[in-house]
């Protein structure tokens, strides 16, 4: 895997601020304030917004600072249709073509969100999660379909961080992802579709209420609630 560029982990330091809520919807990013405070130029800065824009996290404005995106609900309602799309596909991809190799490293992902979730970060556990959901992509061995699922968990990533603050509970987290790798390691479809399917059934509805809060009181709605989903 290749080394992360400078812009990239920029990119993965502010992502960190916009999800713990420390950059709140509407907030502007200043690139060169942040700049000066990490110690970079501002063409790193610049190239780290447009890595979030690309994720749908920060909105880029002509002769203005970016700004970190307010939700809309018919928007990421309708992202999440479609990921829940590619998740299926990929689970029923990934029954027939994950190799013991692409399986072993899931389960391993399952493993461990079993042994740390109560004391890890809960943002950390979060993007092990998320990992959780690439590799079961990846082991489609469909490079369109893993691509296409990339882009989407992109631009939900706040979303389903945001979902996810709703129902952390490691009981329910554990039990459905552990749901997920059985059906895969039984090479069972409809098995797998079915995990998927409890596993993000409500992913839009969980987000509802929070959306409709952040955007009703311009704060950021996650303020205090972190989780995995």
């Amino acid at each position: 895997m290749a080394k992360p560029t400078l812009a990239e982990n920029i990119a993965n330091e502010l992502r960190r601020d916009i999800l713990r809520g420390k950059l709140a919807p509407g907030a502007s990013i200043k690139e060169r304030d942040n700049a000066a405070e990490m110690g970079v130029s501002r063409t790193p800065m610049r190239e780290a917004n447009r890595i979030l824009a690309k994720e749908g996290l920060v909105e880029l404005r002509p002769a203005r600072s970016p700004i970190v995106v307010q939700s809309d609900f018919k928007n990421v309602e309708d992202q999440a249709q479609v990921l829940i799309a590619l998740e299926m596909l990929s689970a029923e991809l990934a029954v027939v073509n994950a190799s013991e190799g692409d399986l072993n490293h899931i389960a391993g992902i399952v493993d461990f969100m079993a042994r740390h979730f109560e004391t890890s970060d809960p943002l950390d556990m979060f993007e092990i999660d998320m990992s959780f959901h690439t590799a079961i992509a990846e082991a489609s061995h469909n490079k369109a379909l893993a691509e296409t699922h990339r882009s989407f968990l992109q631009r939900l990533w706040r979303a389903r961080y945001m979902a996810a603050s709703q129902r952390r509970n490691r009981k329910r987290v554990v039990n459905d992802h552990t749901r997920i790798l059985i059906a895969l390691r039984d090479r069972d479809a409809d098995a797998a579709r079915k995990a998927i399917g409890i596993h993000l059934l409500n992913l839009a509805e969980d987000i509802r209420d929070v959306i409709a809060q952040e955007n009703a009181s311009g704060t950021n709605g996650l303020s205090g609630r972190e989780g995995t989903s």
